[in-house]
């Protein structure tokens, strides 16, 4: 099968950085789907990944989002079938999507949304995953309020793919006000358009932008990107016994002025369940199933918002490219081989 891989980490503008190879097709076993792939997205672990991990002989194939057709079902699979049209993000400890082929558990699987093309459906996975569990799972935005705290949810990264669905999710699903940080002119649209309220800018102080909206302390921040920057600022801005989530990496990370607060810290990394196979890890496919039905009824939609051509190294190259650069909006795909 065909497949961009690498064997060693190099600044992606190497041309060894990701190179067209051929790899023998995998067999599914146990709970597994073999899936023909028709459409892949980048996400910034690919490019993480890719930039931390050298392979230890061999190639290593990067991707962790995908859209398909099953071909093939392993003998303890039960939820699919031959020729069903699936999405899914799969697990960072299995080969990625960026493949002709792709093995994945049945569990972590949901079927394509019907109303999406399968680029479309390859923008959703990984993204609503995040934002569906740190929304849902990590800071209960539907649980226990907050005692005093304005009942808004401010999401930093608002732009960015899983900022993008986080903002639809806590619009059309809550009644909380969804504030979301944007720093340039297109990007403040954008998100505006998937249904934020208010947009602050996070090329300044964010405190005091969101003080200004006269809103009140925020009950909960959601953080996607550069969290060790805003720390501060999210430190001053969280009401007191607020509910803070971050995704990106931290060094060095102060507990406390947020202890001082008794504001709770969760971390979500949207590959826990299926790394260390826990007992909710099904929970991942009856969540993307829960998207597919909201974008099959029209309450959220695709973050879509470019299509970088087929599925090929130097495609991806450039898409790793703009994913480093810090200004990709929304999500960007490949289709085809």
């Amino acid at each position: 099968m065909r497949a961009v891989a690498y064997r060693e980490s190099l600044a992606i503008a190497e041309p060894e950085s990701l190179v067209d190879v051929e790899l023998p097709d995998p067999e599914p076993k146990g709970r597994d789907l073999l899936v023909a792939v028709k459409a892949v997205s980048v996400n910034p672990v690919d490019t993480k990944v890719r930039r931390r991990v050298s392979p230890e002989g061999g190639w290593k194939v990067l991707g962790w989002d995908a859209a398909g057709t099953v071909v093939a079902t392993g003998p303890e699979a039960t939820l699919f079938k031959s020729g069903d049209a699936v999405f899914y993000a799969g697990s960072i400890d299995r080969p990625g999507t960026n493949s002709e082929l792709h093995l994945v558990d049945e569990r972590i699987v949901g079927h394509k949304p019907a109303s999406l093309s399968f680029a479309e459906a390859a923008a959703l996975p990984l993204t609503s995953i995040t934002a569906w569990e740190g929304l849902f799972d990590r800071l209960d935005v539907k649980g226990k309020p907050v005692p005093g705290a304005a009942p808004a949810i401010l999401v930093i990264g608002g732009a960015g793919g899983v900022g993008s669905i986080a903002v639809q999710l806590a619009r059309r699903l809550t009644s909380l006000t969804v504030i979301a940080t944007a720093s340039r002119p297109e990007t403040r649209e954008w998100v505006t358009a998937l249904g934020a309220h208010h947009v602050v800018d996070h090329s300044r102080p964010l405190a005091a932008e969101v003080a200004a909206l006269g809103l009140g302390a925020p009950a909960f921040v959601f953080s996607t990107t550069n969290t060790m920057t805003h720390l501060p600022e999210i430190e001053a801005l969280i009401a007191p016994q607020g509910r803070f989530v971050l995704i990106d990496d931290l060094t060095g990370f102060d507990f406390s002025p947020l202890l001082r607060k008794s504001v709770s810290v969760h971390g979500e990394w949207m590959y826990t369940r299926p790394v260390y196979q826990t007992a909710d890890m099904a929970e991942q496919g009856v969540l993307l199933n829960a998207v597919a039905r909201l974008v099959d009824e029209g309450t959220i939609r695709t973050t879509l918002t470019e299509v970088f051509g087929t599925i090929d190294a130097a495609n991806l190259r450039r898409a790793h490219a703009l994913i480093e650069s810090g200004t990709a909006r929304g999500k960007i795909v490949l289709e085809g081989f």
